[in-house]
């Protein structure tokens, strides 16, 4: 807790004041990371508390449609919820409000009840603000609930999406930044430090905190704030010496975390005024030891201890630690609500996956929308929990959620310093250009070099806008025209190959001499990231509902063989004569991502096929075997793209790709393209087929030839079995960890080679 200093004299009267404030932090402290439960319709962003002398003023983000960090302002005030006039409304009053409501500061506003209408009292107008207040209750205004507005003039916000930590603050100490600063040698060359000297940021630099009194629940927030999700003991034997030899500052002389806090701020802290370099007597500073998760332990023993199987994972986020949060249930993963989602419940799934504390807990699908079932609401964890399982929940009904409002997170993850190693130059922004990589010479000198472009594609290059940090990958570019701001021209790296999982370009494959057949500087790899991406999902279950066999006369295939849609015996058959046996299906194409899915190529390099009478825009969209037990395909069909366009659209979407008279072609956010089972090409040829069991596969964009967040779940697969006659489909999944299991030891599931 906070302490004032106090003096001898006015000892008496100090020992009051810290009655006082102690009473006043209790009830502060915990709300700052405290989220608000909005009414359920409108899907608010919760907000911290803050405290307004006799009043409790509280704020949120609502409307639609939006963004987590914009949205309609709401201010709760003597017990009830409303909004905020747009006369004289600026980005001043903005500013002020963002921080409120724990971002960083505004970005703009909007007016005119561009989010909707409010509810409610219309609590301030006239507000005008110099952009410096702590709260927009000291701004000047017509005073509370006088107004002449109506809600068609209700304010709105657009804050910058990064999130303040709200500071613990008496006479200028505040807490912002921690780091772990080791100080053997040993440990100065290892990424990620793990163990070390706990130090905090003021404005004269970086102080220590004196360890007397120091719990593991202290260590638990902060190795959560480093990254890791547990704690361990240290040998202070080690630091003694250490200790003794340097001259300490503390800043903090004492720390009582509660062990869930997601931030050593929202603790409560007693700071040192005074002589504080004697202001420890006994203790040391405090030094803290974190346990890695699978992810970033040192050594591959550890990783495989550490390594688990967790009932809850992430999906949709650029970076590793962030996403949308998904639980198994069954043999089915689904999605939670957002109602009452806080940090307590996100830290609790960011440890269970081998993170640290969360840094963000987001609503409103920030993270995309799933599919398929949501299983929990109102989740309330007390920030202890070893999984989300195991707090506090709700089950879903019908009318209470949708996907809409899937949460998602971001952890805090470990320091690696990747975005070292890698940069990109030249381009029209610092989303693209050629990318350059760091390299060692035999001297330890560095020096920075190229790539070379062969074999150069999408998941390379998610690596690398991974890296630094810049979102997802669009294009992986193997000839680059970018300006040479940079004055490199040698190959330093060839033959990169990635999975696309790895955190660094050091991570994947590549040649160890490098050999580029053309080593000129504009055939070097390049790359465009993005802050969002698509991300196309198959519904699984209309797949087995509408499969069946067609045997279908040759004089009604020539389109069909023209675009090669049938398998290779097709051209030794007495055409017109005969048939040939197709299972057939209706595929139906979810973009659940946050980007429309667009064809790589333009419009002019599509190619018009007269004999349908449409424009492909994409050379292979979509894969279709049939695959004995053991992986060997036996048959094989493919597709390219007829024409991609919006069937139909989530309730609120409209439909913006038509096909029709040489129309725009995509897949809108929350429309879905149909392939219905009776049009050409949507099959497999098994007419050379023998009876058995079989696999039925299918693979959405199998060359990654456009980007998407995920990749992992654009295949399903179905058991089948096959009595010459009839065909039975069953088990058609394309969500669970179990098929996707079984998918990677299936050779032919990104290629479309016959074994």
């Amino acid at each position: 807790m906070f302490l004032f200093p106090a003096a001898e004299p006015r000892m008496e009267l100090c020992q009051w004041w810290r009655h006082v404030v102690v009473f006043l932090l209790n009830a502060w402290i915990p709300s700052c990371f405290a989220q608000t439960t909005p009414p359920a319709h409108s899907s608010p962003t919760p907000t911290p508390q803050t405290a307004e002398g006799p009043e409790t003023l509280r704020f949120r983000l609502s409307g639609f449609p939006r963004k987590h960090n914009e949205g309609r302002i709401e201010v709760f005030y003597k017990g009830e919820w409303g909004t905020i006039c747009d006369d004289d409304f600026s980005l001043a009053n903005a500013h002020v409000l963002c921080r409120q409501l724990g971002f960083v500061s505004a970005t703009g506003w909007a007016h005119s009840a561009k989010y909707g209408k409010g509810t409610g009292k219309i609590w301030l107008d006239n507000v005008q603000c110099s952009g410096s207040e702590r709260s927009v209750s000291v701004c000047k205004s017509r005073g509370w609930g006088n107004s002449d507005c109506t809600h068609d003039e209700d304010a709105g916000v657009i804050c910058k999406d990064e999130r303040l930590f709200l500071n613990n603050i008496l006479n200028d100490n505040k807490v912002e930044e921690v780091r772990l600063r080791p100080v053997f040698t040993i440990a100065t060359k290892r990424m990620p430090v793990t163990e070390g000297v706990v130090e905090v940021k003021n404005k004269d630099g970086w102080a220590q905190i004196c360890d007397n009194g120091w719990t593991p629940k202290n260590s638990r927030v902060v190795c959560g704030m480093m990254g890791f999700p547990h704690e361990k003991k240290v040998n202070k034997n080690f630091y003694k010496l250490y200790a003794e030899r340097q001259k300490n500052h503390f800043l903090v002389h004492s720390v009582a975390c509660l062990g869930t806090e997601v931030h050593l701020a929202a603790c409560p802290l007693e700071f040192n005024y005074g002589n504080a370099t004697e202001s420890c007597p006994g203790g040391m500073p405090a030094v803290v030891s974190c346990v890695p998760g699978p992810l970033y332990a040192q050594s591959t023993a550890m990783r495989k201890k550490l390594k688990m199987q967790s009932t809850v994972r992430l999906k949709g986020g650029a970076k590793y630690g962030e996403g949308r949060v998904e639980v198994l249930k069954g043999s089915e993963w689904g999605t939670i609500c957002d109602d009452r989602w806080n940090l307590l419940s996100a830290s609790v799934v960011c440890r269970e996956l081998g993170f640290g504390s969360a840094k963000e807990a987001l609503t409103g699908a920030r993270m995309g929308q799933g599919l398929g079932p949501i299983y929990m609401n109102e989740v309330q964890c007390t920030g202890h929990e070893r999984s989300l399982w195991n707090c506090r929940y709700k089950n879903i009904t019908a009318e209470d959620c949708k996907h809409t409002e899937d949460a998602s997170l971001r952890c805090n993850v470990p320091y690696m310093g990747y975005e070292k190693t890698v940069r990109i130059l030249g381009g029209r922004s610092r989303y693209e250009g050629r990318v350059e990589v760091l390299r060692t010479e035999t001297n330890e000198t560095l020096r920075w070099g190229l790539i070379c472009g062969e074999g150069w594609g999408t998941e390379e290059a998610m690596v690398v806008c991974r890296q630094l940090g810049l979102g997802y990958a669009n294009h992986g570019l193997q000839e680059t025209w970018y300006w040479d701001s940079s004055n490199v021209t040698e190959m330093v790296m060839s033959g990169v190959k990635c999975t696309g999982d790895e955190m660094s370009l050091s991570q994947c494959q590549h040649h160890r001499t490098v050999n580029c057949q053309k080593a000129a500087a504009r055939f070097s790899a390049g790359v465009i990231c993005s802050e969002t991406a698509s991300d196309l999902v198959l519904n699984a279950p209309l797949v087995q509902q509408t499969t069946y066999i067609e045997d279908r006369p040759l004089h009604m295939l020539y389109c069909a063989a023209e675009e090669d849609c049938l398998s290779k015996s097709a051209a030794k058959a007495n055409w017109p004569y005969g048939h040939r046996r197709l299972l057939r299906f209706s595929s139906q194409i979810h973009n659940i991502g946050r980007a429309d899915f667009r064809p790589k190529a333009g419009r002019h390099s599509w190619v018009w096929h007269a004999c349908h009478g449409h424009y492909h825009s994409m050379d292979i969209f979509t894969h279709y075997d049939l695959m004995s037990a053991n992986g060997t395909k036996v048959a094989e069909g493919h597709k390219a793209s007829f024409c991609l366009e919006d069937t139909d659209c989530d309730e609120g979407v409209s439909k913006r790709y038509e096909c029709a008279n040489f129309g725009e072609q995509g897949i809108t956010v929350g429309c879905w393209d149909l392939y219905r089972h009776d049009i050409d090409c949507q099959w497999i040829d098994i007419t050379d087929v023998k009876p058995g069991n079989y696999i039925l596969q299918v693979v959405i964009n199998p060359n990654y030839e456009v980007a998407e967040s995920d990749f992992t779940n654009n295949a399903m697969k179905c058991n089948c079995k096959y009595d010459g006659h009839r065909i039975w489909v069953h088990n058609c999944d394309a969500f669970s960890e179990e098929a996707e299991k079984k998918f990677e030891k299936y050779p032919g599931q990104l290629n479309n080679q016959i074994s």
